[in-house]
Formats: C-alpha cells, structure tokens, sequence
C-alpha cells in the first residue's frame, strides 16, 4: 500500500494545515501529553519520523504551548529552546 494515497493532504491556505500530516494523528493524545519520562521517550521516538516534525516545534515554540511533546520536544526542551533564542537575541542587539 502506497501511504500517500492514504495521507489526507494538508490545506495549503492553513496555518496548522501541516497537521494534516502528522504521524500523531494515528495515535491516542494521550501518547503525546505522557506523566513521565518512558512516556516521553515513546512520543520523541513517534516524533522522529514525523516529516512535519520541525513545523510542529515551531508551533508549539510560537503559541508557548507549555504541555506535552511536540516535534519530539518536551516541555523542559521547548524552555530551553526558548531561552537560548532570547539569548541569542539579546546578544545581537
């Protein structure tokens, strides 16, 4: 089986149209909002081979979604990222 012709093709004129696509749609929510650190293994390791992987991260980095795993991020993660790029900011100005 072809898994293109089994992928809904994201709306072009959406923001979040990349959702579409997203390996998570074949698994519980609950997958990506886990209570501990097994749970966030398996989210990253389903995040891993998401071809939207990176537009997902920057929308949770974008929106400051404080919970769960998003482009094979934790919350801790996404402070982090966050903070490097203030920094980062910070040094350029």
């Amino acid at each position: 089986m072809n898994t293109s012709d089994t992928q809904p093709a994201p709306d072009p004129d959406s923001i979040t149209g990349w959702m579409a696509v997203g390996l998570c749609r074949m698994y519980a929510p609950s997958t990506f909002f886990p209570s501990d650190g097994v749970g966030v293994d398996r989210a990253r390791k389903i995040c891993a081979e998401c071809p939207v992987k990176d537009a997902c991260l920057e929308h949770a980095l974008e929106h400051r979604i404080e919970h769960g795993v998003w482009g094979a991020c934790s919350e801790r993660e996404r402070r982090r990222i966050l903070k490097r790029r203030r920094d980062a900011e910070v040094r350029a100005n």
